[in-house]
């Protein structure tokens, strides 16, 4: 028996395509995006505790309370948000989970969503499976950033969505104010609704100036009642595995949410969101701090990518840096992902899966969330390797 039709021209995941070959051929994997090292120890206590006290059987729909009134204090801490943590949040199994229930409980067939290319592939299964339209706006080779006039133009008279990622993956573009206030411009002249994931809010790279930092689009003058937020702990804790992330916002749109979840995954893990209560109340600053350690683990890989003669943007935050491949003779990112671990030993991510049109075709996404030890083997692989075509 065939898949169901709405899932015509869905490929599986090159995530989990390129993280087979990795264990298939012993590669250095720089593909998937998840760190090395665990999180903080003081949260994995808590996640053991919770598993020895009991908390073991289903959580309320929602998410527990203790997590909900924490994502609810974290957004307060960071963005002066005020949430009701019974109404105004609800947890989710990872952020994949609440880009799906968003979108599901959303988006009707026939409405259009403007979302950035590159993109996060889920993106683009989830708005296929709703019976949506996708209006990509692309953030271009070198500098990745967003052209407002562009977003304005892809908003047509069923457009009901702007589907926003910032900090951007795979492209690593943290939007500026200015850039987020032409969003909000838009959206509010055109009466959208605004879903943002917001993942990688912690691990950015600021300058001096605060350049870089990032800003919530919520935050905006007549942006909170329209915008839903979406986050996870995953990123920003290292515990990609515990999946708990969140939605946050109005009432209306969490509820929306909440609707598409139950059908779902119905509930998240308990355990684990007791840890990740304690990681965002009692360890507020571990983020800050790997956000710094990510910073000289980027530095590594870009300039060991220059040294290899690739053309590399430097990201201003997330796990991974985008280069071209055009200097070595490839044209097609995905054969030479594909050929890279036989000939370095190397798995990388090609951005071909994250475009619709082929102006990523020659970039590769590689990731710094490996300890130095492993990027350094990855470079020295790669020096090594036949890299030309």
């Amino acid at each position: 028996m065939t898949p169901a039709h709405r899932l015509d021209g869905i490929p599986p995941t090159i995530f989990t395509t390129m993280s087979a070959l990795a264990v298939r051929t012993g590669a250095v994997n720089l593909g998937q995006g998840f760190p090395d090292a665990d999180g903080p120890a003081s949260v994995l206590a808590a996640a053991e505790r919770a598993m020895h006290s009991g908390f073991n059987q289903y959580a309320p729909g929602p998410g527990v309370p203790m997590l909900r009134q924490a994502i609810a204090r974290h957004q307060q801490r960071h963005y002066g948000l005020e949430l009701d943590p019974d109404r105004q949040v609800v947890v989710t199994t990872g952020c994949t989970e609440g880009v799906a229930a968003a979108l599901l409980g959303l988006v009707d067939p026939g409405d259009e969503v403007v979302v950035l290319e590159p993109y996060y592939d889920s993106y683009v299964a989830m708005i296929q499976m709703c019976g949506g339209v996708r209006r990509p706006v692309t953030l271009r080779a070198p500098d990745f950033r967003l052209d407002v006039d562009e977003l304005r133009a892809a908003v047509g008279p069923r457009t009901r969505f702007v589907l926003l990622n910032s900090p951007h993956n795979p492209t690593g573009t943290v939007l500026t104010p200015a850039e987020l206030q032409g969003v909000a411009d838009v959206a509010i002249e055109h009466d959208l609704t605004v879903i943002t994931d917001e993942v990688y809010e912690h691990l950015t790279f600021a300058d001096d100036t605060g350049a870089h930092s990032h800003l919530p689009i919520s935050t905006l003058p007549g942006m909170f009642e329209r915008t839903l937020t979406l986050s996870s702990a995953g990123k920003s804790y290292s515990v990609t595995g515990w999946k708990v992330g969140w939605a946050t916002g109005p009432d209306d749109l969490v509820g929306a949410v909440l609707s598409a979840k139950q059908w779902l995954t119905f509930t998240s893990g308990r355990p684990l969101q007791h840890g990740i209560a304690a990681a965002l109340d009692d360890e507020p600053d571990w983020p800050r701090d790997l956000a710094r350690d990510l910073r000289a683990r980027r530095d590594l890989l870009c300039d060991g990518l220059t040294r290899l003669g690739l053309d590399v943007r430097r990201p201003e935050g997330t796990y991974f840096a985008l280069a071209d491949i055009t200097s070595l003779g490839w044209e097609n990112g995905m054969e030479f992902c594909l050929a890279l671990p036989e000939r370095a030993g190397v798995v990388a991510i090609p951005a071909q899966p994250f475009h619709d049109s082929d102006v990523g075709d020659q970039l590769v996404r590689w990731a710094f969330c490996k300890e130095s030890a492993v990027i350094e083997e990855a470079l020295a692989r790669l020096a090594a390797g036949d890299l030309r075509r």
